[in-house]
């Protein structure tokens, strides 16, 4: 369960350090993907805490409050990315 708690975070930084690093956004889909990434990242998230029985210290929680906002950013990156085009 470690390993995919560790997986999911990886994906998640690439994923973010992705759109974070491109010169500009040439559809908003490419940023929904991202979103739809991240959510699945925090489903993973709920899943490993729960399986685990605990909290890995506060870090799980931690770690899936991140996801969260990293979510709703990316909500509303897409949604201005829409507006745009």
């Amino acid at each position: 369960m470690k390993s995919t708690l560790l997986v999911a975070l990886a994906g998640l930084s690439l994923g973010v350090g992705a759109v974070a690093l491109a010169d500009r956004v040439h559809d908003w889909h490419d940023l929904d993907k991202v979103h739809n990434h991240v959510t699945e990242a925090i489903h993973e998230m709920e899943r490993a805490r729960a399986a685990n029985h605990y909290d890995m210290a506060g870090h799980g929680a931690k770690a899936e409050e991140l996801l969260r906002q990293a979510e709703r950013e990316l909500h509303e990156a897409v949604e201005a990315a829409r507006a745009a085009h």
